[in-house]
């Protein structure tokens, strides 16, 4: 028997929730979403026909203000997957330390189908309904890009916004994954895939733990499948690449390919910009199955695509030995338990992903702020390595080469700094949900331990709110 979304996500809580000294009643608050606004607006297309649109803005929390999450764009959403993605958000931004609440926001529409005028009217018109009954706003409910969606949608939204809002001083922090030009900031739009890779990274740094799954410690050598080229997937695979990993395989909806000796995403991605399509690339084989990549034999299989793709049907046939979610959702409760009892490290999404709300969080900052990153403290920097510098040439005597000196004196711009705590929040957030593991090794896998870290951390706040005794 199949289980929504919704519930599949409070399974996992509920799991997790064993052994809290929390009392049911506000575990039950801690579960339940807070608002849920479904809405329905008409729409005549180019063509003159016309046609109701569906849309949903959920806040999950309020335990912290604003509430945060992304907007989908799809043909096949519904309610109980955006109240299971709002849900996944809250407990996200509690385990890497971002002070929101969980939200999200879906329309349902295939955007391949419109015209991109007809998706900014799309757009400006549910920002519209938002604004109308307080679903947006800095300081109350903050969107971003999710899947179907990205900075030309953003950028509709707060022109729009800003617009209906004449004169609000921080009205850019109404949504984040803006361009730049817009109030974004710069590594926003690499930042779920890169914090993936920052993740990964640390997992197999541990060389005990690796040991317990048959594998040597660094990330360096190991055999990745990624599913899914969209920009969460094609950001972790490139990231992996660099990092030396191996990409055996890639998919997407019109098949995969695979090369045991090695996949160079950018070149892949130049292939399918060009042909439309990633199978017949040079040196590949072509799987039509999109699927069939799933199981095919690797170290370590990302699906970065859409959620339940990783089931009681598939399960027993993976052969990698960690799993790292880049999609939201992407293991049922099922697989989840088949994994556990083969030993596979499952890296969950609440944590793996959260790279990208964790930058949506800076680019709010600095929308309030009013300041970018670097802007005050860049040149400063530099003139104190510089200064450094030539204090050790007088000390040693020895000269420092131009291309040395450009290297040793250079001061940290936006992405530097944004990186440097995107970096220290996934390392942080990965060491606290293995300690909770290691603390109660009853909870069993890490995505228990996470989901206990988010209950733990949710609680207190409810508690300091003095919503109970």
């Amino acid at each position: 028997m199949s289980v929504s979304m919704f519930d599949a996500v409070n399974i996992y809580f509920d799991r997790a929730a064993v052994g809290s000294a929390f009392p049911p009643g506000l575990l039950n608050i801690m579960k339940a979403c807070n608002s849920v606004y479904r809405f329905t607006f008409p729409f005549r297309k180019a063509d003159g026909s016309l046609q109701n649109i569906n849309a949903w803005r959920v806040e999950h929390s309020h335990h912290k203000m604003p509430t945060k999450g992304g907007i989908r764009y799809a043909e096949f959403v519904d309610e109980e997957e955006v109240k299971a993605l709002a849900a996944l958000m809250t407990y996200k931004c509690a385990i890497v330390d971002v002070p929101f609440g969980g939200a999200k926001g879906a329309v349902q529409v295939n955007p391949k189908l419109f015209q991109p005028e007809e998706l900014e009217r799309i757009t400006r018109r549910y920002t519209h309904e938002l604004v109308k009954k307080n679903f947006i706003g800095p300081g109350l409910d903050v969107p971003a890009p999710d899947y179907g969606t990205g900075e030309r949608e953003m950028a509709w939204m707060v022109d729009t916004y800003m617009a209906l809002n004449p004169g609000q001083l921080d009205g850019l922090g109404c949504v984040t994954g803006k361009p730049i030009t817009q109030g974004g900031v710069r590594g926003r739009k690499e930042a779920t895939g890169r914090g993936l890779y920052f993740a990964i990274r640390e997992a197999c740094g541990v060389g005990e733990d690796m040991r317990a799954i048959g594998l040597t410690a660094g990330l360096a050598g190991k055999r990745v499948i990624v599913q899914g080229l969209g920009n969460v997937g094609y950001h972790a695979a490139k990231f992996c690449h660099e990092g030396g990993a191996i990409i055996v395989a890639l998919a997407e909806y019109e098949g995969a390919i695979a090369n045991p000796n090695g996949l160079d995403p950018d070149a892949v991605t130049a292939h399918r910009k060009q042909t439309t399509s990633i199978l017949g690339f040079p040196g590949a084989t072509d799987i039509k199955e999109s699927a069939a990549a799933l199981e095919l034999d690797a170290d370590i299989l990302i699906p970065a695509a859409l959620e339940n793709v990783l089931t009681a049907a598939n399960a027993a046939r993976i052969k990698a030995k960690i799993v790292l979610e880049g999609a939201n959702g992407p293991t049922t409760p099922e697989a989840e338990e088949i994994f556990r009892q083969r030993g596979i490290m499952v890296l969950p999404d609440i944590y793996a992903n959260a790279g990208g709300v964790t930058v949506s969080y800076f680019e709010w900052l600095k929308n309030l702020s009013h300041v970018r990153f670097g802007r005050m403290q860049k040149r400063l920097e530099e003139r104190d390595e510089a200064n450094f510098v030539r204090a050790i040439e007088r000390l040693t005597g020895k000269s420092v080469s131009e291309d040395e000196r450009k290297l040793l004196v250079s001061g940290p711009g936006e992405e530097d700094i944004v990186n440097s705590g995107l970096e220290e929040t996934m390392i942080v957030a990965y060491h606290g949900i293995r300690e909770a593991l290691k603390k109660e090794p009853a909870l069993g896998d890490l995505r228990a331990a996470a989901f206990r870290t988010a209950i733990e951390k949710i609680g207190r706040s409810y508690l300091e709110l003095g919503v109970f005794p």
